[in-house]
């Protein structure tokens, strides 16, 4: 299962039930994204198996940084050192997102429980737990402005001034 997480929405780009190696999913899941959006991301808070050599010219050839370690030694002389891990450590922070979504969508919109028989239904399920949590979140969206609104209508617009000679 290849998840994407773009505004806060939560994308489902690829579910399989076959093994296969998720790293070969980048070069597609770059092209949904820009069909989505309009352009490529800055950077991309994948897991390991993703930071190929190919998908790493694939990134650099797009202007994309793909985050993680550096393959191959350490080099000698290393004076970002505390640049490289301050960055590395700030997409750790990012990544950290998309797994907070696998946890909640187990959790709260019961990933975890689906015990459909046919491997159709369960890919159907699968996609509407993804699909409500979407739904959720854009009626939060729209709750919180809404409150917003009647809070400064309430508050702010109603307000008496007082003019004291």
């Amino acid at each position: 299962m290849s998840v994407s997480v773009i505004e806060g929405k939560t994308y489902l780009d690829k579910l399989s039930w076959d093994a296969y190696n998720e790293s070969g999913n980048l070069k597609d899941q770059l092209r949904k994204y820009k069909a989505r959006t309009g352009y490529y991301p800055k950077s991309i808070h994948a897991d390991k198996i993703y930071r190929t050599r190919d998908n790493m010219r694939y990134c650099k050839e797009l202007g994309i940084r793909l985050s993680g370690a550096v393959l191959g030694r350490p080099p000698v002389s290393d004076e970002n050192r505390k640049e490289r891990l301050r960055i590395q450590r700030a997409d750790e922070i990012d990544r950290i997102e998309i797994e907070g979504r696998f946890g909640t969508a187990k959790r709260r919109y019961g990933l975890a429980r689906i015990m459909t028989k046919l491997a159709e239904t369960s890919e159907h399920a699968i996609a509407l737990v993804f699909v409500v949590m979407n739904l959720d979140k854009i009626l939060r969206d729209l709750l919180l402005r809404l409150f917003r609104k009647l809070f400064e209508w309430l508050f702010f617009q109603h307000q008496t001034v007082s003019m004291v000679a």
